[in-house]
């Protein structure tokens, strides 16, 4: 009776030494006497103990940051970049059995390809075509985590550094081109006001009147101004050459009218 007290409760302890459990992000890779036997997925588990041995393996999407590296870019600028890593495990099998510590082995890869690829590309390409150079980084990282059963989601350049040099010489250049784009705009607005002046002036010359009109507008527009000084203009003989032509038309035709008169003698009446 007492030995099979001892065995139900040698018995119960190894029950209660084998019991393992997964949350649902996690999964448990078994090995028995050092071969690999299964996955146990999420829940209440039991493993043999003493004999299996169980790896957890996390499968949430894992957020690295990389630390910023020293590259030299193709046109010889030296800069510091530094990005951040999406990654998750698909297979956590291969991620315990292909290599030693995956999380390392991702972070020493993502940091190399980050020299590599920056090391490629020029200043200007590394600052405005970021969209391209992540797409390259995921690309190869992906490639060669792929037999560690690691899936690289995306990679992000987080930060560029310049030199203090180089960040005023890029000021300067930037300066530069405002003003170019602020001259340019100011030379198309006067070749427009031109174009239009030509127009007007066209338009002037073709209507005689419509030059009178523009005289008389002007002469309205400065005396409305508030101005107490005395302002002289010339009146061009084009405003007042109809009243005149009236004027000498009038004084012809009384002289017609008046032609059949008889003039007076100075001697008087005799």
């Amino acid at each position: 009776m007492f030995g099979i007290l001892i065995v139900l409760v040698f018995a119960f302890v190894l029950l209660l030494l084998g019991v393992r459990i997964l949350p649902e992000y996690e999964r448990g890779v078994v090995f028995r006497f050092g071969r690999y036997v299964g996955i146990r997925e999420a829940g209440l588990r039991w493993i043999i103990p003493g004999v299996d041995r169980m790896v957890r393996i996390g499968l949430r999407e894992i957020v690295m940051d990389v630390p910023a590296q020293e590259v030299i870019t193709l046109d010889n600028v030296s800069v510091k970049v530094n990005a951040v890593l999406y990654f998750r495990v698909l297979h956590p099998e291969k991620s315990v059995i292909q290599v030693e510590n995956y999380l390392y082995g991702t972070s020493q890869l993502a940091q190399t390809t980050l020299r590599s690829v920056c090391g490629q590309a020029e200043l200007d390409q590394l600052l405005a075509d970021r969209e391209r150079i992540n797409l390259q980084l995921q690309e190869i990282i992906d490639q060669q985590t792929e037999p560690w059963g690691v899936k690289v989601r995306a990679v992000e350049l987080k930060q560029i550094d310049l030199p203090q040099e180089m960040q005023r010489v890029m000021a300067k250049q930037a300066e530069a081109e405002r003003d170019k784009r602020a001259k340019v705009t100011l030379a198309e607005g006067e070749l427009q006001a031109s174009q239009r002046l030509a127009d007007a002036a066209r338009t002037l010359s073709s209507e005689p009147s419509g030059l009178q009109l523009r005289y008389l507008q002007t002469l309205a527009e400065i005396a409305g101004s508030g101005n107490n000084s005395t302002t002289l203009f010339p009146i061009p003989m084009d405003l007042i050459r109809p009243f005149y032509d009236q004027l000498l038309m009038g004084k012809n035709k009384g002289e017609s009218s008046g032609g059949g008169t008889v003039p007076r003698t100075e001697g008087g009446d005799r």
